[in-house]
């Protein structure tokens, strides 16, 4: 990790920049893929399960007895969190539903918005050497409460063809409606585009690596709707002297560990934390079974001493990082100051990990810079809101004249007849 000490503002932007392969041989070889999938359908994703998971595929849909006995090959202790974890995100997430509220803007105009659900959705799950079942949970459950009819769930097999259980217990009690054996850039591909195997979708939810993430980007080109450019996992810890080193250097591991191309930031104005904080980080990585992960993490990231929490604060905004971990006694106050984040977790015993899995709030989150702009996956992701108005003879009378007047100022004369004709109707 490395340390940085009072940096410029000048300075700031090297800070902020996060790891990334070069753009254009990027999209370069994730346009291939896509032009690929096109073309040639359930044969590329075969080919590239081939080429890129090391398994050769007969099909690429899970069938119900598969996800059925997923159930038996998963042990009790981890139904129940997953369980548990359920009930919280759920309760979370119904707080999100919006009632209909009609709103007489002048007597006799009547307007109002309706959410409606998207019919079909697509959610990409991560596997690879870390198969992420809670992000089934964290996408599956809002479209549930949502009112999503078909929920299509790809994700990249194992080189046996299997998915891991846990995906597929995860995804029956989230009421997914299909599953496929596909991942990376190829999957985004499918469920933009359509194959022989899988319908193409209204719209692509998930986190994944770079690939997958400039896949949705490409696609997103293409008139394809998508939730977000979620790339790889990142974390910022914001640090006072009441911050316990042990539990911040813990914070940085468990996103370092994530993979490679991941990046933690620690932010402080206590020299003393950071020193003591990479001790114990060198301490703790030597007990992961992710140790070579998150060791090449932690070569993209940094400890950052600023002279004081304001400029702390400020170049934590600067960063709008995709997890903000406020690592003190002082967290609210601190945390009121923040606008740019992904997700905030506040004060010493309130680890990122908890957002990861089970308190409630959703972890598919904006990175690489993107919370300046974007927010989480919630609820309203998965809906559209369609606006409606009722105006009444009384209404049309009132407003009338408004509408004419503006419509003639454009030189929009039928805009302008059309409520001409029916105030002489009434």
């Amino acid at each position: 990790m490395q340390i940085i000490r009072y940096p410029s503002k000048e300075d700031w932007a090297g800070i902020t920049e996060r790891p990334a392969i070069e753009n254009a041989m990027l999209r370069k070889q994730v346009g291939k893929i896509i032009a690929d999938v096109r073309k040639t359908g359930d044969r590329s994703l075969k080919r590239y399960s081939k080429k890129f998971d090391g398994v050769d595929l007969k099909k690429l849909a899970v069938g119900q007895k598969e996800i059925l006995d997923a159930e038996k090959k998963i042990s009790e202790s981890l139904k129940l969190a997953i369980n548990v974890a359920i009930e919280n995100i759920k309760r979370f997430h119904r707080t999100q539903v919006e009632d209909i509220k009609k709103i007489e803007t002048m007597e006799g105009v009547v307007c109002w918005r309706k959410p409606t659900p998207m019919k079909r959705v697509g959610l990409y799950i991560p596997g690879g050497s870390a198969p992420l079942f809670s992000t089934v949970l964290m996408l599956g459950i809002p479209a549930q409460i949502a009112g999503c009819t078909e929920v299509v769930l790809c994700t990249p097999p194992a080189k046996d063809g299997s998915i891991h259980p846990a995906i597929l217990y995860a995804a029956q009690k989230v009421s997914v409606t299909e599953i496929y054996r596909c991942g990376g850039a190829q999957a985004v591909a499918a469920m933009a585009y359509g194959t022989g195997s899988i319908k193409k979708v209204d719209k692509i939810f998930g986190p994944g690596n770079q690939y997958v993430t400039a896949a949705k980007q490409l696609v997103q080109m293409d008139g394809v709707a998508i939730d977000m450019p979620a790339g790889p996992s990142e974390v910022c810890v914001l640090a006072d002297d009441t911050a316990n080193p042990d539990f911040v250097a813990a914070d940085l591991l468990s996103q370092a560990e994530h993979g490679p191309d991941s990046q933690v930031l620690l932010v402080t104005n206590d020299a003393t934390l950071i020193e003591k904080t990479i001790k114990s980080m060198n301490a703790q990585l030597e007990l992961l079974e992710r140790k070579e992960i998150a060791s090449k993490a932690l070569d993209n990231s940094k400890a950052v001493l600023m002279t004081d929490m304001d400029d702390a604060i400020s170049l934590v905004n600067e960063y709008a990082a995709e997890h903000l971990i406020i690592a003190s006694d002082d967290a609210h106050r601190y945390g009121e100051k923040v606008f740019n984040a992904g997700s905030v977790f506040l004060g010493n015993y309130t680890p990122e990990s908890a957002g990861d899995y089970a308190s409630g709030t959703n972890h598919t989150l904006p990175t690489n810079g993107y919370a300046r702009a974007y927010s989480g996956v919630s609820v309203d992701s998965f809906v559209k809101k369609i606006t409606f108005q009722q105006i009444n003879k009384q209404g049309i009378q009132n407003i009338g004249k408004t509408i004419i007047t503006m419509a003639e100022a454009e030189g929009l004369d039928a805009h302008a007849n059309a409520v001409k004709i029916r105030l002489n109707q009434c």
